[in-house]
């Protein structure tokens, strides 16, 4: 009878801090000998692992005692990192090198692209690179899950709907071709090299171990390659596997309950297992080594930073299957009180932000205490480590970013997606103000130079170009006023220099139709820009090595590609490398992912994010594999990702003192809280607060009691008043004088929007450059007007997608404007001027006005037109005081100012060019036959130059404050209402 195999499998409870419960029992049983814990191995799930263990060596270990070698099971290179402990190599050098990752990715969305195309479904570079990403996360699953790729469709049972099944069929395709692929390069997946590799450890092992001792720690993957591993460690004499927080206290019938189940006898009928339970996993994982949970031990030894051994039973609780959950009402208070874990919920993410930074600087406080942040959300990560700088606190993101968020990776980001626009102001001015550009002694200079071009660049979009910039800003040049014509100078010869660096870029994304030479158009305008900026630091040598490898592997990738392609592709590339901060970040306070918390504790951890979506996050959909079809072929689906998660937070549960916080709203909606926070509030019947941490972070910011503004009313003195008024601003002057006063004498302006959308303001002076060109050119030839319309329009320098939004708008109108003018002409009536300025002087204030029109009437008396492309003023305005352009004008006219224009007006209009009924362009005059006030047109002129003389009376020539909003009915535009503070007063009552 074959004698027992004796299997050395433990496990370390949460309670207890893993990696120094390794190492102190490690040391207990090898640490007599100088040398026995270097003769050792200990095979840890990554790298992070490794530097958390031997950190953890370093902490119990005496001078001069050498430590055994740690080895991630991930390694790639495995076999050379093992070295003697597989000699003789044998199979392990007949194992193909893999491909490179960047070049996989390459050839796959060449092949994507191809069958893709062949099939009727083509896709641009950028889609394809996209489509290969996912691709190759869903091989790379199948071989970990050790799945065939080439035996995919004959695994599938179901039946897909249509879409499913088109993304099956082009899978089928790329799968036939990429084996030979991989054949004629002599290479292999990654996944596949090791897969082959932990195969021949676990062979090589199980017929000549290791002289010293092998520890598999901390590994909690399932897949089947490393199971094999952990099986023949379990087995050898000198090995022993020790799991992370395995439950061995978990209830038999709840174990069970588990799964995976087999099918029942009678109607094949197979209960579903629980995948979204912590323990899930690790009883795969169990199952597949061979081991049942009644052979596990726990590990003896502690780690000296252990929490009471009651909340390890706790946290087994509060994850209890669902179905078991009615057991919390009859546990004993301690079993279910989760003591030294405290919650907080917060109002917003900036707010948790705030309170994990208070509670981490806390834990300063005491000598030798160390704190943690753990959350998978990495935009809270980086507020909280941005809060710390408050008190000269470098704790960075050890988690990382992508290099596509890093200023590199966002600086070639910018160039790409710039050239694709060709050079439109917003990402061109994106481009401009990156960080990186100019950087250093320079930086100051060139942002001024920006911010100039920028105010420049405000209003409709231009042309598409570089040359096209350039124009704009000369035709800027020509019309302004003298006074503005040196800085504008400046600024169109600084944007020349600025347009020679970028011009072998827009050549380049014209011309060039091939990846490499995209790239390398990039990189050299990057260069051109930032210097060697772009390419220093840990995420510009990332980057440098990045455009190195895509200018090399790039031509292995789609063809055809464009400028275009180029801004996504690169996204997409980028996002797989991650710049993780140099080392030297404060030593007792860290922020750490989910991935980087595992097996580490601090002395406080605080885990945060416990939002469904966030812990545990929603992992992007496969495009490939359907989900039915994913769970028949036993790839792991998004239930199992949740198991892990809470695995993940069940063993950070563990540590002395926990606070576990989330956010009741994300950036722009309610959130829902996550249902771990729901299964702990729940058995506790409410986590124990912590309100001292929110109440400092309401506090910390809070500045005095601030009594709200009154309402603006400035008096300044009369001889810095204002001795010229233009009639369009007599209504301002009246119903909003502040706002008067802060265009006028604080001469400040609303800014247009940069790449403005076609507003009636822009449609406007489209109108009157028309109208204007067609009077002086054309001597209002009704027949020419039509015609001299669509010449300007395109002539114009608006974007093409605003002239043709706007071109029906604009021609119906004037089209009828056309007829009309046409049948005066044939009664009598005659335009004699327009676009013509005059001014008066009126008791020591100079009035201005420029008139859109001035006919003369078959009787000899004039008539004032005013052009709107909107709704005209109404008579009630008018007879309120307001809406006096038109009497002023007339005003104007009566009295000579205007040149060449004599006589009465008697006829004052409003032409709109809006909708009318059915068409557009109408004619209204601003009185109406009853009123209670009787204005005609023959006693509006006088009745305007009396409102006139009265509020220049009193706010020109007299000394009444400009007080804000005087008549709010009549003053509809808002841009000084934050100057005036105005809902700090408006409608309070004592204004």
């Amino acid at each position: 009878m074959a004698e027992a195999v004796r299997l050395r499998v433990y496990t370390i409870p949460p309670h207890r801090a893993f990696a120094d419960a390794l190492a102190a029992g490690l040391i207990r049983m090898h640490g007599k000998d100088a040398l026995g814990l270097a003769r050792g191995i200990v095979l840890v799930p990554t790298n992070r692992t490794a530097r958390a263990i031997q950190d953890a060596f370093v902490r119990r270990t005496a001078p001069g005692l050498l430590m055994p070698r740690l080895v991630p099971i991930g390694d790639p290179e495995i076999a050379e990192t093992l070295g003697s402990a597989l000699d003789p190599i044998g199979q392990g050098a007949e194992v193909p090198p893999t491909i490179p990752p960047l070049e996989r990715t390459m050839r796959l969305a060449t092949i994507v692209q191809r069958v893709r195309g062949r099939m009727g479904d083509p896709v641009d570079a950028g889609e394809a690179v996209r489509l290969a990403r996912d691709l190759g996360a869903t091989l790379d699953q199948l071989l970990i899950e050790q799945v065939d790729p080439r035996k995919l469709p004959e695994s599938v049972e179901a039946d897909l709907s249509a879409h499913w099944q088109v993304s099956l069929d082009q899978l089928d395709a790329i799968l036939t071709e990429w084996p030979a692929e991989l054949a004629k390069l002599g290479r292999i997946d990654m996944a596949e090299r090791r897969n082959r590799l932990l195969g021949h450890i676990a062979e090589r092992w199980r017929e000549a171990p290791p002289p010293g001792f092998v520890v598999a720690a901390g590994i909690a993957s399932t897949a089947p390659a490393v199971a094999a591993v952990l099986r023949t460690v379990s087995r050898m004499e000198n090995g022993s596997v020790v799991l992370p927080a395995l439950d061995i206290t978990m209830p038999e019938a709840e174990w069970d309950a588990l799964g995976p189940h087999e099918p029942d006898p009678d109607t094949g009928f197979r209960k579903r297992a629980i995948e979204t339970h912590p323990q899930f996993a690790l009883k795969l994982l169990l199952d597949r080594m061979g081991v049942a949970r009644g052979e596990v031990a726990r590990w003896r030894w502690g780690g000296g930073r252990d929490s009471p051994a009651v909340r390890t039973r706790a946290i087994g609780n509060a994850m209890a299957p669902a179905e078991f959950t009615g057991k919390w009402n009859d546990l004993p208070p301690r079993e279910r009180r989760l003591s030294g874990v405290r919650g907080l919920e917060l109002a917003t993410p900036a707010e948790e932000a705030q309170v994990i930074a208070i509670a981490m600087r806390e834990a300063l406080e005491e000598p030798r205490r160390t704190a943690a942040l753990v959350t998978p959300d990495r935009a809270l990560a980086r507020r909280v480590s941005a809060h710390l700088k408050r008190w000269g606190i470098d704790a960075d993101d050890s988690a990382g970013r992508p290099l596509s968020e890093e200023p590199p990776g966002t600086l070639l980001i910018a160039l790409a997606e710039a050239a694709a626009e060709r050079f439109a102001p917003v990402p061109l001015l994106a481009l401009l103000k990156h960080p990186l550009v100019r950087a250093g002694e320079a930086r100051g200079g060139w942002l001024n130079a920006v911010r100039r071009f920028d105010i420049a660049m405000r209003g409709p979009r231009p042309r598409p170009g570089l040359d096209a910039v350039t124009a704009y800003l000369g035709a800027l040049l020509a019309n302004v006023r003298d006074r503005e014509k040196s800085a504008l100078a400046g600024t169109l010869d600084w944007w020349k220099e600025v347009a020679a660096l970028l011009a072998p870029l827009e050549q380049a994304a014209s011309r060039t139709k091939d990846l490499p030479g995209l790239v390398a158009a990039i990189r050299e305008a990057a260069t051109r820009l930032a210097g060697d900026a772009v390419w220093s630091g840990p995420d510009g040598r990332e980057a440098a090595r990045f455009v190195a490898d895509c200018e090399a592997q790039s031509a292995l990738g789609p063809a055809d590609a464009t400028i275009a392609d180029l801004a996504p592709l690169l996204t997409h590339l980028m996002a797989d490398i991650a710049i993780r901060p140099p080392q030297g970040g404060h030593p007792r306070l860290f922020i750490w992912g989910v991935l980087e918390a595992r097996l580490q504790q601090a002395d406080l951890m605080i885990l945060s994010g416990l939002n469904e979506g966030v812990w545990p996050n929603l992992p992007a959909p496969d495009p490939w594999l359907a989900p039915r079809l994913r769970a028949e072929l036993g790839l792991p689906g998004l239930e199992r990702r949740i198991g892990l998660a809470a695995h993940d937070l069940a063993s950070a549960l563990g540590g002395r003192q926990v606070l576990v916080t989330r956010a009741r709203r994300d950036a722009s909606t309610p959130a829902i809280a996550s249902r771990f926070w729901l299964r702990m509030e729940a058995m506790t019947g409410g986590l124990t607060r912590a309100p001292r941490f929110k109440a400092w972070a309401q506090s910390i910011d809070r500045g005095e009691t601030v009594a709200p503004a009154a309402r603006p009313a400035p008096r300044p003195p009369l001889a810095d008043r204002p001795r010229h008024i233009s009639v369009t601003r007599v209504d301002r002057l009246k119903a909003d004088p502040f706002a008067f006063y802060a265009q006028s004498m604080l001469k400040l302006s609303q800014l247009d929007p940069v790449d403005a959308e076609p507003s009636p303001a822009w449609r406007g002076s489209a109108v009157h450059d028309i109208l204007e060109d067609w009077f002086h050119g054309d001597q209002c030839d009704p027949d020419k007007l039509v015609q001299r319309a669509e010449t300007l329009l395109d002539a114009s320098d608006a974007h093409p997608l605003m002239r043709a939004l706007w071109r029906p708008r604009l021609i119906e109108p004037i089209r009828w404007m056309a007829e009309r003018v046409r049948a005066q002409i044939a009664a009598g009536r005659v335009p004699i001027a327009a676009e013509i300025d005059g001014e008066i002087e009126i008791s020591g204030v100079t009035l201005t006005g420029k008139a859109d029109r001035i006919d003369r009437r078959e009787d000899g008396t004039l008539a004032i037109i005013d052009y709107k492309t909107g709704q005209p003023p109404s008579p009630a305005a008018v007879e309120a005081g307001f809406a006096m352009q038109l009497g002023l004008l007339g005003l104007l006219a009566d009295r000579g100012a205007f040149d060449g224009v004599e006589g009465e007006t008697k006829a004052f209009e409003y032409w709109s060019l809006g909708k009318d009924g059915d068409g557009f362009g109408y004619v209204k005059e601003p009185f109406r036959k009853r009123g209670e006030i009787e204005i005609t047109p023959d006693n509006f002129v006088a009745h305007a130059a009396s409102v006139f003389a009265n509020a220049a009376e009193q706010w020109l020539i007299g000394e009444e404050p400009f007080t804000a909003k005087l008549h709010p009915e009549y003053a509809p535009y808002g841009e000084y209402d934050r100057l005036m503070r105005l809902q700090e007063w408006y409608g309070r009552g004592d204004g």
